[in-house]
């Protein structure tokens, strides 16, 4: 591959804070990162910021087929010189993801079953693996580089400081886990978090799951996480505390616990409870 950071200053390219710009220029990192996500050579692969496209190169040597999306315009003669050659395999398209409709979207993956993987700034990770995890059609699994800390919450076990609303919505529809740790020098420009790649395998489990309904539950233990579980059921629910308090005690769950302590079972269970 070319000198990415050359054709970066050959170009007179400026990174662009607002769209949170760190690129990878490490080739035994994008290599792990493409291993990490399981692409094989018959996947569609659906990459979430192509930036100086570094990516989108080791993921089109392991995939059929991918499909980068990339906001800033300034990138393109930047990818049309890292991504030469690869025009059979490779469709850049300059739009934010966020934008895209996923009827739109559905069109350019002409009904195949797809992989997401990006290299995610930190103020879009929710939004965008949220959007896929609740679109109808989801992706076979997600890889994202992101922020250590933000990473950590993802993966969460039940009871600890990270654990969330997040954590548990992830839970409802794959497991996820993170697959390693990424020093914040690898990085060019270099940010001030060191970062991880984090895997989510999406599966059915859930499938036959009230998820608006249980999802509703988690938001409510969640709401105010100073506030113990019956606290914030009985306020998010418009519940009494006692009835709450019956609830939990029939269920076997200590009255005096926050929403942390509970596992997307337990979840799943009170929201039966109180259909």
């Amino acid at each position: 591959m070319s000198d990415i950071k050359r054709i970066l200053t050959e170009n007179n390219f400026r990174f662009n804070k607002q769209f949170g710009q760190n690129f990878i220029t490490d080739t035994n990192l994008l290599q792990a990162m493409v291993k990490d996500s399981g692409t094989q050579k018959d996947d569609v692969v659906v990459e979430i910021g192509a930036g100086a496209g570094t990516l989108t190169r080791e993921l089109a040597a392991a995939a059929g087929r991918v499909i980068a999306f990339e906001i800033d315009r300034n990138l393109v003669p930047i990818l049309s010189q890292t991504l030469i050659g690869l025009d059979d395999k490779v469709e850049v398209v300059f739009r934010d993801i966020q934008k895209v409709s996923d009827e739109e979207l559905d069109e350019m993956l002409g009904g195949r079953n797809y992989k997401v993987v990006a290299n995610l700034p930190y103020y879009i990770t929710t939004p965008i693996i949220m959007r896929f995890l609740e679109r109808q059609k989801k992706p076979d699994s997600i890889t994202v580089m992101i922020q250590k800390e933000v990473g950590q919450r993802l993966t969460s076990q039940a009871d600890c400081g990270d654990y969330g609303v997040i954590t548990l919505s992830i839970a409802l529809e794959g497991k996820a886990r993170i697959m390693r740790d990424v020093p914040r020098y690898m990085f060019t420009p270099q940010p001030n978090v060191d970062s991880c790649i984090v895997r989510i395998d999406l599966d059915d489990d859930y499938s036959q799951v009230d998820k608006p309904k249980v999802k509703r539950i988690i938001r409510s233990a969640f709401a105010m996480r100073r506030k113990t579980l019956v606290n914030n059921l009985a306020s998010g629910l418009g519940l009494a505390k006692d009835r709450v308090e019956s609830a939990l005690q029939d269920m076997q769950i200590d009255a005096r616990i926050r929403g942390e302590a509970l596992t997307v079972d337990q979840f799943i269970a009170l929201a039966d409870y109180f259909d």
